[in-house]
């Protein structure tokens, strides 16, 4: 099992920029952020491959970006231009191979990091 270890998340005025880390013991195909606000369900956020492909949702594209320090098998989310609509808890989730379906899933999660954004 990966373990995952989130930080920086907080509070900040709608605008307002956060960053997120993600330290993993071990990174093998894909590593990635999902969120959950409350009363909603958890959506997908971000992810970035082995070979430094990324994904946004649309809803972030243009203002969050993830990176990643393979030296630490860690990953980040800069998040900018932050909305109200962007709080939640977010958390860090990394992938397997798995050798039989031949793709890459999410299997290992983090605790998760609160992201509070106010107008």
């Amino acid at each position: 099992q990966v373990r995952l270890a989130e930080s920086g998340g907080g509070s900040v005025q709608a605008g307002g920029s956060l960053k997120l880390s993600c330290a993993a013991s071990e990174f093998d195909c894909k590593m990635g952020w999902y969120r959950q606000a409350p009363g909603k369900e958890r959506e997908f956020v971000s992810s970035i491959a082995a070979d430094g492909s990324t994904t946004y949702a649309d809803s972030v594209k243009g203002r969050f970006t993830i990176s990643r320090d393979n030296a630490k098998n860690t990953i980040y989310l800069q998040m900018n231009s932050l909305k109200t609509g962007d709080t939640g808890v977010y958390r860090c989730a990394a992938g397997r191979w798995n050798k039989y379906l031949r793709t890459c899933r999410f299997r290992d999660w983090g605790q998760g990091t609160q992201v509070t954004v106010s107008s």
